[in-house]
């Protein structure tokens, strides 16, 4: 498959001319030209958000475009999110760090498209070549005549600005994001309202992830048909897939979505570390559930997935071979995700550390049988308890570990010789 987002012609950086050059500019052309017609091919297209949740695209789109203006608050906002801070996901710093004129311009066709005025280019301030890229990228288009263009069918001037984030894991969850744009910490809140609907500034906000809007500009200029015969089967598009762990070349790998568990581990990964058998894979991330050999002809992609009891999430695949941990890497993981709470919620705040303390005693060969037994109410307990998905993260990744390798637990606290 030829690559779309990870294409070498589309890496150039801050190089607004290379990038027109290659066809840059022609999705937002076609989007100036028919600006009615950008959310139904985005529905045609079947793009969907690719940062996590997957949901469709242009339902988000058409919900802030039928608001109208915040006179306030700066009209409308779009938020590029790009906070990235989970494990083993790494596909938006290359994205922003190496393609930013397609991430810019997927966000000045969303603002064509819900008619908004300021675009917040959210970044992790860590990443601090994705930041120089923004920044350059930024001043580039502001001083291009098609800004100019979208700013007379907005009816305003449209302003980009780059926000660099807190930094922390829960930045990234959409309310939180809102309010650290604004220069606030990032507190998730309770929903409804939406940010659609009471966003930045109390004006009508769209949130989506870099990957997600960087398919945009290529959907305007090739067509929804196009986009849809890249997938697989059922899937649509394309997907970045973050691969690391005990594989050959771990790295990120653009593949058609729907692409297998297989091909993506042992054909575009080179297989496993020498003298290591699969064992099993964290999908999407480490707030999801954990996959094993049973499941390697499994189709990555949104509805698949979900049938295996998993989800795709951010499209970052973690691989664990014979020989690791499961317990180990799972108590890694909620100590993560205890580690970054907010701290607003108690039974988050309370409930992973708690988790994590009883996963490192057994881990370290302290535990008691009634431990197991206290993770198993964890699990039952903290679902659906916090603002945002953090807690929900950690409990779904321990029930999988507990569920799938139930044994490894008992070993480790004496159960069964």
């Amino acid at each position: 498959m030829t690559p779309v987002l990870t294409a070498p012609e589309v890496q150039v950086v801050a190089d607004l001319p290379a990038w027109l050059a290659v066809g840059g500019g022609e999705g937002l052309r076609n989007a100036l030209a028919e600006p009615d017609a950008v959310i139904p091919t985005i529905e045609e297209a079947g793009l969907r958000g690719l940062g996590g949740a997957g949901f469709p695209t242009h339902r988000k789109w058409a919900a802030v475009a039928a608001q109208p203006p915040h006179a306030e608050g700066g009209g409308k906002w779009i938020v590029c999110n790009g906070n990235e801070d989970e494990p083993g996901t790494f596909k938006d710093r290359f994205l922003l760090s190496r393609t930013p004129h397609q991430v810019i311009e997927g966000a000045l066709i969303a603002a064509v498209a819900v008619r908004a005025t300021n675009i917040a280019l959210y970044v992790n301030p860590r990443e601090d070549q994705s930041v120089v890229a923004l920044r350059l990228s930024s001043l580039a288009w502001s001083a291009h005549p098609l800004l100019d263009e979208v700013s007379a069918l907005v009816g305003a001037p449209v302003r980009l600005h780059v926000r660099e984030s807190s930094g922390l894991y829960v930045g990234g969850e959409e309310t939180a994001a809102v309010a650290n744009v604004m220069g606030g910490f990032p507190f998730p809140t309770l929903k409804p309202p939406y940010p659609a609907e009471r966003g930045v500034h109390g004006a009508p906000t769209l949130l989506n992830n870099v990957e997600t809007l960087s398919h945009v500009p290529h959907i305007l200029r090739h067509g929804a048909q196009w986009y849809r015969d890249l997938g697989l089967g059922d899937a649509v598009g394309t997907k970045l897939y973050s691969l690391s762990g005990d594989v050959l070349r771990p790295g990120l790998h653009e593949l058609p979505m729907g692409t297998s568990l297989r091909e993506l581990v042992f054909e575009h990964g080179g297989g496993m570390l020498a003298g290591k058998g699969f064992k099993a894979v964290f999908t999407g991330g480490p707030s999801n559930t954990l996959l094993t050999d049973r499941d390697l002809d499994v189709a990555l992609d949104f509805e698949s997935l979900v049938a295996r009891g998993s989800r795709l999430g951010t499209g970052a695949m973690i691989v664990v071979g014979e020989g690791t941990s499961i317990l180990r890497k799972t108590a890694e993981y909620v100590g993560f995700f205890a580690a970054n709470s907010c701290g607003q919620c108690p039974s988050c705040k309370i409930g992973t550390r708690q988790v994590s303390r009883l996963l490192e005693r057994i881990d370290a060969g302290a535990g008691h049988p009634a431990d197991l037994e206290a993770l198993e109410n964890f699990t039952r307990m903290l679902p659906g308890s916090g603002r945002c998905g953090l807690v929900d993260g950690a409990a779904t990744v321990l029930a999988s570990s507990l569920a799938t390798f139930r044994s490894e637990y008992e070993r480790a606290v004496g159960i069964g010789g």
